[in-house]
């Protein structure tokens, strides 16, 4: 069994930085792709991006794109989010979770992962 936590969450100016870790306890970890999703008040859980198993393939969502970049570290269980140029509107509760197969790269549809994290909060003040 996978169990998730992320970290790194908290308040920083617009365009400023921050870097999202999502650890990972479970000897399977590094078969999995693993997806970053947001979710802000009063809306759904909006993905973010994801990484595969090896960090050689990396997906976002266009409203990230460029901004936001994915790796992981397998040795040690943790995948990282980085984000730069950070938005007003990027501000969420920020969640990671294991794509539900290991032999696919996953989709951009939360309810094919599993496992979430408890999430860490992101604000981005004007």
């Amino acid at each position: 069994q996978v169990q998730l936590a992320e970290s790194g969450g908290g308040l920083v100016q617009a365009g400023g930085s921050l870097r999202l870790s999502c650890a990972a306890s479970g000897r399977r970890f590094s078969a999995y792709t693993v997806g970053w999703f947001r979710q802000a008040p009063g809306k759904e859980r909006e993905y973010v991006g994801r990484i595969n198993w090896s960090g050689v393939l990396t997906y976002y969502a266009d409203s990230v794109k460029g901004r936001f970049a994915l790796s992981r570290d397998n040795v040690q269980n943790t995948v990282f989010l980085q984000m730069n140029s950070l938005k007003p509107e990027d501000t969420a509760v920020y969640y990671c979770s294991r794509y539900y197969d290991t032999s696919d790269v996953g989709t951009e549809i939360p309810e094919q992962y599993r496992n979430w994290g408890q999430g860490t909060q992101v604000t981005v003040s004007p």
